[in-house]
């Protein structure tokens, strides 16, 4: 096997296989009791192992990784989690952090491996941070039938309707990011979009100019907002067919899996980078697990 140093980057040749990097011996690593090989390179004087090249180096509690991956897309907030696991809270925000931003990488690539999309849905999710005079917006794209989440942007919005007075007062005039953060989107899934693929979203006046300049040869269809059903707390549409189901009941499982954007919780957001991260988290599951097998 041909290794290369962590540090001057220089590798054994075929030939020479001793002649730079050599074996020097072997340590049970006590995160996971496992034996991890030892090497030594001659150049730069400096060890290193397997474990070096890992993402998880140094990190001390690396079994937990896993299990703390599927409790944030099921519902369990990050204090309920250190509960569970007897561990301190900080050791569960840095491993949400880290299994966050590893979740949005893999994403960037697990989405090549498909063939480009003929069909798709997006429209914006509401939320919010720390209160409800401080609104978000998820705009998020799914694939039509398979139902596999393309990619999503978080952006700040001003409030509406009878708190804008209140928002205002108490939090000063709040900049609306979401025509930034949909060009944004649009610009990364253009790659990923066949040329004349369909389109759709709901009425939304502004999102038609954004998706004539991005996706010029692609059909946009617009369909009218339905009133939402009891079941789905809004996100699922009752009356009969729904031409943006696949969005809807991926909304609606974002609401039932990610705790901070349940309907009437507590578990509020307090920075949308962090909400972003726990959305690439779901939205790795969601892709690689959920709809491939629905009975999960």
């Amino acid at each position: 096997m041909s290794l290369a140093c962590p540090y001057c980057h220089q590798q054994n040749s075929s030939s020479e296989s001793r002649d730079i990097i050599v074996s020097h011996g072997s340590f049970l690593r006590q995160s996971d009791q496992t034996r991890q090989s030892r090497y030594f390179c001659k150049p730069c004087k400096k060890h290193f192992s397997l474990a070096t090249f890992s993402p998880c180096y140094r990190q001390r509690k690396r079994h937990l990784n896993p299990r703390l991956f599927e409790v944030f897309v099921s519902g369990v907030s990050q204090r309920r989690a250190a509960f569970i696991f007897k561990v301190n809270r900080k050791t569960v925000i840095r491993k949400f952090i880290f299994l966050g931003l590893a979740s949005y990488h893999y994403l960037l690539e697990d989405r090549k491996r498909y063939p480009v999309s003929t069909e798709i849905e997006f429209d914006d999710l509401e939320t919010f941070e720390h209160s409800k005079l401080k609104p978000l917006s998820v705009i998020a794209a799914i694939e039509t039938g398979s139902r596999r989440i393309l990619g999503f942007k978080v952006a700040r919005m001003p409030a509406k309707g009878l708190l804008v007075k209140r928002s205002l007062k108490k939090y000063g005039r709040r900049k609306d990011e979401r025509k930034s953060k949909r060009i944004e989107l649009f610009k990364e899934l253009r790659p990923y979009v066949c040329e004349n693929a369909l389109i759709k979203s709901d009425e939304n006046p502004h999102y038609l100019p954004d998706v004539a300049r991005f996706f010029p040869k692609c059909r946009h269809k617009a369909y009218k907002g339905q009133r939402g059903c009891v079941v789905g707390q809004g996100e699922l549409k009752g009356g009969g067919y729904d031409p943006l189901f696949s969005l809807n009941h991926s909304y609606a499982m974002f609401r039932a899996s990610v705790n901070r954007i349940f309907r009437r919780t507590w578990n509020t957001t307090k920075k949308p980078e962090r909400l972003s991260l726990h959305l690439a988290m779901y939205a790795l599951y969601h892709n690689l697990f959920l709809i491939h097998n629905p009975a999960r």
